[in-house]
């Protein structure tokens, strides 16, 4: 029996390696025989780094960089020899112009949450009128001073709203107010007293891309603010004052690129969202790099699957055993485990999905376990989440 066991993580308590590995141990015991595949899983966030870099033989160099409220963290970037890349990866990165997978190319993966990330601040300090994603250009400059021949940036699980203008202040923009004072880094409380925007971002700056599953436009009832300002520190009552606020400072950023891509003349931003999904994502950084670094987003799990060779793996697997924290109905939205279980069962392959808590709808589904008994507190539980699925997996298999 060979069972491939493809996990994502569980937030808060284990990567998608440590789930992986926890997995893989309970089935040792119970199946000796088995021969295991272990693929974890990332969504461009948390873990994107370890995953991608650790798959194609990557070297990861860490670096201290700003955090997302200030100070310093150390951050890493992971140096991918493109020959080790799979070809249907590169095919989604579209850079077969820029670089010979034959030569010593190297594409530079770093992953937003590592320097920029929520989880690096307690709820207290969560707040993204304060938060700046400079660590994340600073991270950007760094691979591309060790020559690197692209860029592929993870950016889920930021803390960040601030259209990525920090990153591309560590990048080299000047952010000026009306008494020339530099705004570094441009932190949305401070986007009132943002008059100009000068100076090109570092020339040396490779093509970017950024693995992007989303596809929520940068203002509006589906844009940043509205859907995930909240779950970074957002007062209800600030929304009205911040989403004008990302207006205005989009408005300078696209004035000062002179980029028709964004905003047409009489400033519709009714046409913005249409013309630009996922221009809101990770606090509208992704809509920052696409008009000022000449970004381009790419599908987020697609590529993950590619660059894992997915596919060929799976259709080698006698079983599939994959898992994250929550599974619910969003999991159904074409990427992670929710999408693992739709292509297995087209397969006709048995698949197991083991999460710490299963709801809504797909509560009653076959093959659906969750790992954390009842009445457990969440304040246990997720320390207990390792034992917890070891023991999960052992009574279903």
């Amino acid at each position: 029996m060979r069972a491939l066991i493809a996990f994502d993580k569980f937030k808060d308590a284990l990567t998608a390696r440590q789930a992986c590995d926890a997995a893989a141990r309970a089935l040792r015991r119970s199946h000796p025989d088995w021969l295991l595949d272990l693929c974890p899983l990332a969504d461009g966030g948390d873990g994107f780094l370890d995953v991608l870099s650790l798959a194609a033989g990557g070297r990861n160099i860490l670096f201290p960089v700003m955090g997302p409220r200030g100070g310093t963290v150390e951050a890493p970037v992971g140096m991918v020899p493109i020959r080790n890349i799979p070809s249907g990866a590169l095919s989604l990165l579209g850079l077969a112009p820029e670089l010979d997978p034959a030569g010593k190319s190297t594409v530079a993966v770093i992953e937003m949450a590592a320097a920029s990330g929520l989880a690096l601040l307690p709820p207290g300090l969560r707040d993204p009128w304060h938060a700046t994603s400079y660590g994340t250009g600073q991270l950007i400059r760094a691979a591309a001073e060790m020559g690197a021949d692209a860029i592929l940036l993870g950016i889920g699980g930021s803390a960040t709203h601030d259209l990525g203008l920090g990153a591309l202040a560590a990048l080299g923009l000047e952010f000026r107010t009306r008494d020339g004072r530099r705004l570094k880094p441009p932190l949305p409380a401070q986007w009132e007293e943002l008059e100009a925007i000068e100076g090109e971002v570092f020339p040396s700056i490779p093509p970017i891309r950024i693995a992007c599953d989303v596809a929520n436009p940068l203002l509006g009832p589906n844009g940043a603010a509205a859907v995930y300002a909240p779950q970074k520190g957002l007062a209800p009552a600030d929304f009205n004052r911040l989403e004008i606020a990302t207006a205005r400072a989009a408005v300078r950023l696209c004035t000062m690129e002179e980029n028709p891509r964004f905003v047409s003349e009489s400033f519709n931003w009714t046409e913005l969202g249409p013309a630009t999904p996922g221009a809101g994502a990770a606090g509208g950084i992704a809509f920052g790099l696409m008009v000022a670094a000449g970004a381009r987003l790419v599908p987020g799990f697609a590529l993950v699957s590619a660059w894992l060779d997915f596919d060929r793996r799976l259709a080698a697997a006698d079983i599939v055993i994959t898992g994250e924290g929550r599974f619910d109905e969003s999991s159904s939205q074409g990427k992670g485990p929710g999408a693992i279980v739709g292509l297995a069962r087209s397969l006709g392959k048995p698949v197991h999905v083991f999460a710490g808590q299963i709801s809504g709808a797909r509560q009653n589904e076959p093959g659906l376990h969750a790992i954390t008994p009842p009445d457990m507190p969440l304040a246990e539980a997720l320390p207990g989440t390792a034992a917890n699925l070891a023991a999960s997996i052992r009574s279903a298999l």
